[in-house]
This record gives structure tokens, C-alpha cells and sequence, in this order.
């Protein structure tokens, strides 16, 4: 038997509305470190004033929130917290780009952002302080659990979107990771799956250098991470994370090019971790201070107050205001999370099983005894 096989050359698919989404030569940046306008072409629309000005209160409230859960971790109050400092630029940018009907899928250092989408920072910090819920409703604020195992989210945004789109529903997922995602196998398999399915789904890796104490240079041989979704035929961006405008400008076209229809995106965010990767991590055992003061000068908050104040668009009274409203949320939060809430240590038992075993029923009743023989004791 001849089977005759068609050869003919297609055109790759990186066609037309791809081109839009190539990585740029170097991180696209509008805002220098100093906080002035850089002279390079403008790839993206500038976000406008008022955005801005927006943006730049979230990174307020954010930064401030970030300190209060740090130090609610010295206080026993959280188990663990992973800082975000220096990375609110991305995160909040992110939040903003999406739409109330749209999903997002956090991870673990993606607090900042669930505050941006307007989600209590208790409910948020519920989880860490021991909470086995998640905290927040997903459902009400389409906002996943924060996921702790790296790059398991990526396939529940690309699942979410894909199923989106099949409904018919103008609904994008927007999906966080960090870099050292990139390197599982669950970041490959979702980006695949988006790009052939043209699932409408935002990637965005916040490339802080370090996955906890690895550096990306021992974890990946590509130009950019951004560059790993061009093998995957889909839109491939990269940005300055810390500048703030340049950052909007990037998530807001991204997002409004996945729901066009143009299939997935992948934003890579260049940033920096400031903090250690959590407050039970030494990072002077593989970082030099100097490398942290170098990133510190490229502030993304102090970038965006230098811009606002050069525009007239931020002056001392609105600043005193915002800082005002900042305290005000951070003394809200401490006195949220000083509650005590209400636990029942049975439903340590309760909710393994549909139907529990005969050695987890042997367990709760010596956990039942011994808490009555306690109470007798008081």
C-alpha cells in the first residue's frame, strides 16, 4: 500500500496578530529609575492620568499592607508570610487590567494583588494565620485560592478560560507565577494547552531572580523567560516590573488582546524580591547586600510618586491624605486579625474521608477524650 503524504510548507502560526506580541529586544520601560520619562518609542499606549493616579494609591495601601503582614508574622499572629515588596507594580498593574467578571489565579505572594480586586485583607490573611478555608469566597470575587505548590494554578486558569470561551462568556484568567515556575512541568503543559486551544488567558511571570535560593541563571538557558512562549506559538511580552506605567501599559494591551481572540499571552515582569523569600528564610546566605540596595533604587513606588509629582498630578496634601488612608487600613487590619477565631479540633476528622476509617474514628474519640479530660481539669 502507497500513502501519499501532503508536504506542503503552512505559514507558522505566528502570523498577523502575533507580531503585536514578540518580546522586545530589551524589558519595554517608559520611567527610568529615577522616575523620568525614557526617550525609547512607545510599544504600548501610556495609561492615562487617571489610572495612574489609581495605580499608584493601590501601591500605597499595598506597600503599607505588605508591612502590617510582616509584621503580624513577628507577632505570631500570621505562621508564615511571603513578602512582595518591591513587586507591587506587578501585581497591582495585573489586578487593574482585569475586568469584575474576570478570573484570577494568585499564588502564595500575591496578597497585593487580592487587596487591589477589593478583597478584605483579613479574609485575604485568614489562611495564613491558620485558617483551613481559603479565607475569601473564590466564587464571589472570581479570584482562586492563593496556590502554594508552583505552577498548579496555571492549569486551573487555562481550564477556567477555555471553558469560558466555550460558553461563549467575554471572560479572560489571568494566572501569577514566578520564576521559578517556569521550570515545572504544570507551566508547560498549560501554556501548550492555551495555545493550541486559544484559551484566554493571561501568563504573567514575575521574574524576582530567585526561586526561594536559586538564581534564574541555574534554572533557565532562554534569552527571556518570555521568550518560552514563543515555541508555544502565543503572545510573548517583556517589562520592566518595576516601573509602573510600563507595567499597565503591557497588562492592560495584553489583556485586551486575549479577548479579542487571540489566544494566550505570557508577560514577563522583570523585578525583585527586596524581602527574603518568607520570614523563615536567611536570603544573606545566597544574596549580597548590595545587590538588594541596587534594586532599591529602582523603587516602582517611589518611580510613580517622582512621575505623578513632575505631572502635578501628586502633591504633599494628597500624599499626607493617602498615607493617612494607608495607617488607617493597616490599624484595621491588626485589629481584624487580633480576633481570635473559633476552631473545632474536629474538624480535623471530619473532613478527611466521605466515610472515615476505623482508625480515624479511634483517633477523634482519643482526641474527644482527651480534651473533656481537660475541661474536667479547669
Amino acid at each position: 500500500m502507497h500513502l501519499e503524504v501532503d508536504v506542503t510548507l503552512v505559514e507558522p502560526p505566528l502570523a498577523t496578530p502575533y507580531r503585536k506580541f514578540l518580546p522586545a529586544e530589551c524589558a519595554v520601560q517608559y520611567l527610568d529609575a529615577a522616575g523620568e520619562l525614557t526617550e525609547s518609542e512607545a510599544r504600548y499606549p501610556r495609561p492615562s492620568d487617571d489610572r495612574l493616579v489609581e495605580m499608584y494609591r493601590n501601591m500605597v495601601l499595598g506597600r503599607r499592607f505588605d508591612q502590617q503582614a510582616t509584621a503580624l508574622t513577628k507577632q505570631g499572629r500570621l505562621a508564615v508570610y511571603p513578602s512582595s515588596r518591591g513587586q507591587e507594580a506587578c501585581q497591582i498593574a495585573a489586578a487593574m487590567s482585569l475586568q469584575p467578571g474576570d478570573w484570577m489565579f494568585p499564588t502564595y505572594r500575591d496578597s497585593v494583588a487580592l487587596a487591589a480586586r477589593g478583597i478584605d485583607p483579613v479574609e485575604i490573611l485568614s489562611m495564613l494565620a491558620g485558617d483551613w478555608h481559603c479565607g475569601y469566597d473564590p466564587a464571589a470575587h472570581r479570584s482562586a485560592p492563593q496556590c502554594t505548590p508552583l505552577a498548579t494554578q496555571l492549569l486551573h486558569a487555562t481550564g477556567v478560560a477555555y471553558g469560558e470561551h466555550r460558553k461563549g462568556n467575554d471572560t479572560i484568567a489571568l494566572a501569577f507565577c514566578g520564576d521559578g515556575a517556569t521550570s515545572e512541568g504544570d507551566f508547560h503543559e498549560a501554556l501548550n494547552f492555551a495555545a493550541v486551544f486559544k484559551a484566554p488567558v493571561v501568563f504573567l511571570v514575575q521574574n524576582n531572580g530567585f526561586a526561594i535560593s536559586v538564581p534564574l541563571a541555574r534554572q533557565s538557558a532562554a534569552p527571556t523567560l518570555a521568550h518560552k512562549g514563543v515555541g508555544y506559538g502565543i503572545g510573548s511580552e517583556q517589562v520592566d516590573g518595576n516601573d509602573p506605567v510600563a507595567t499597565l501599559a503591557v497588562m492592560d494591551e495584553a489583556a485586551n488582546f486575549v479577548r479579542a481572540g487571540n489566544g494566550p499571552v505570557i508577560v514577563e515582569a522583570h523585578t525583585y524580591r527586596i524581602d527574603a523569600h518568607t520570614n523563615a528564610d536567611d536570603a544573606t546566605r545566597y544574596r549580597d547586600s548590595s545587590e538588594v540596595e541596587q534594586w532599591l533604587g529602582r523603587d516602582p513606588l517611589a518611580r510613580l510618586e517622582k512621575y505623578l509629582r513632575g505631572k502635578g498630578l501628586l502633591d504633599d496634601a494628597s500624599s499626607e491624605a493617602l498615607t493617612a488612608d494607608a495607617e488607617a487600613a493597616a490599624s484595621a487590619l491588626r485589629a481584624g486579625m487580633n480576633v481570635d477565631r473559633p476552631t473545632d479540633p474536629m474538624d480535623l476528622f471530619r473532613y478527611v474521608f466521605a466515610e472515615q476509617t476505623p482508625q480515624l474514628r479511634e483517633q477523634q474519640a482519643q482526641a474527644e477524650a482527651e480534651l473533656a479530660a481537660e475541661s474536667e481539669e479547669n
